[in-house]
Order: structure tokens, then C-alpha cells, then sequence
């Protein structure tokens, strides 16, 4: 079995910050993998990485990893990748090391706040993110974007997959309509994304081309895919 070394990426005044779990609570840790099985994460996975594009020996960064499904599934798809996972749960990476050195699989885990990225400027071709945005508080969400913006190469592409505001139809996302947006289990996590806030962070963080490029009614509410490049 691969050793799978998790480095500590966080600053000083980083350590006891606080952050929301996967699951809303760290007790519930051992159950996230069972769940998003159960939830049939997986093709939200496959297809982020169909979009991102991502092409052997490119680097790639996974914000928010967890135990690093979105990870997994770049490097089925992409063998030759050289992937890095990203979150601030030792747990959840203990998780993902312990898979990956099962798996025999090549992969970097670093301890970390969404907006404090380890990478050096334009060094990085692609940032992915799978259901961790709306977990970040605003001033998070704002720092991540900035950081993603700085880290990546020009022509390096961010890839974001989240919940997202429900589709309306032929006319476009109602992103005004909060009144029915209650109807879809949105809540004050999830709620941060609606009104194209993920593409508007992003292009307030200096992305021009920031967009939804894939909008999935999920079993469990609609999910919103985002891609900007740099």
C-alpha cells in the first residue's frame, strides 16, 4: 500500500479556525463517503471533469477535497495528472490518503483554508471545486477566488460544481424569485450561491469569461457547474 504524506499548509493564525464539515457535523465524518454514494455524487464528478478539460501532465488543484472523490475521479479519467487535494478536515484527508494508498494512486493532500492556496503564482492549471462553496463564508468565498485567479497559469481554468438556483425553463435561471427557491431545500449554506453568486465572485476576483456551463436537477437539488479561465 502507497504512504500518502498530508502536508500542513496552514498559516499560524490559521490553526483552530474554524470551518463547516462535510456532513454540518464531525461526527458524522465516517458516513460522507456512504452518503455521496447514496446520493450518486459520482456523475456530478465525471462530468465536472469533462468539462474542466483536463489533459495529461497538467497540474490540478481540488479546493475543498474532502476525502477527495473529485480527486479520484480526475485521475480515472486522467491517469497522467499530477493532483493535488485541498481542505482544512485532517479527518476527511486521513480518509483520502488511506483510499488513495489503497488504490496505489499518486496524490498530494494539503491541510488548508480555500483562501489561503498553497500553489505559487500562475502555477497551476486547473482548480477544482465539488460541493464545498457554499460551506465558505463571504469573505472565504471572496479569498478564494482571488487565490485560484492568482495560482493559475494564463489559460488555466477553474471548475466549480455547487448548488445552485433552480431552472426555469427555456427563460433562464428565475434567480429573483427566493420565494420559490424555498421550495427547493435551499438553506443558509446553499443560499450563498443563489442569484449567479459563484459566477460573480469569480468575475469580481478578475475572471472575464466566468459562467455556468452545465445546470443538473439533482435528487437533492439543483446543482450549478461554473468555469472561468484565467
Amino acid at each position: 500500500m502507497t504512504t500518502i504524506q498530508i502536508i500542513d499548509g496552514r498559516a499560524e493564525s490559521d490553526r483552530g479556525r474554524d470551518f463547516l464539515p462535510g456532513m454540518g457535523r464531525a461526527w458524522l465524518l465516517p458516513l460522507y463517503d456512504l452518503f455521496t454514494r447514496f446520493a450518486r455524487v459520482r456523475a456530478l464528478h465525471e462530468r465536472t471533469v469533462e468539462l474542466a478539460g483536463i489533459e495529461p501532465g497538467q497540474s490540478v488543484l481540488d479546493v475543498g477535497c474532502g476525502t477527495a472523490n473529485l480527486s479520484f475521479a480526475v485521475l480515472r479519467a486522467v491517469p497522467g495528472a499530477v493532483v493535488t487535494g485541498h481542505d482544512p478536515d485532517d479527518g476527511a484527508l486521513r480518509i483520502a490518503a488511506r483510499k488513495a494508498g489503497r488504490r496505489g494512486v499518486r496524490l498530494s493532500l494539503v491541510q488548508g483554508y480555500a483562501d489561503r492556496l498553497l500553489p505559487k503564482d500562475g502555477s497551476v492549471d486547473h482548480v477544482v471545486s465539488s460541493l464545498a462553496l457554499h460551506h465558505v463564508d463571504d469573505a472565504g468565498r471572496a479569498g478564494f477566488g482571488r487565490e485560484a485567479h492568482r495560482i493559475l497559469r494564463p489559460g488555466g481554468k477553474v471548475t466549480i460544481v455547487d448548488f445552485g438556483a433552480p431552472d426555469h425553463g427555456p427563460g433562464g435561471h428565475d434567480h429573483g424569485n427566493h420565494e420559490g427557491h424555498r421550495h427547493h431545500k435551499m438553506n443558509a449554506f446553499t443560499e450563498r450561491n443563489l442569484d449567479n453568486a459563484i459566477v460573480s465572485l469569480l468575475t469580481d476576483a478578475g475572471f472575464t469569461d466566468a459562467r455556468e456551463i452545465d445546470h443538473i436537477e439533482h435528487r437533492f437539488g439543483p446543482i450549478t457547474i461554473v468555469q472561468a479561465t484565467r
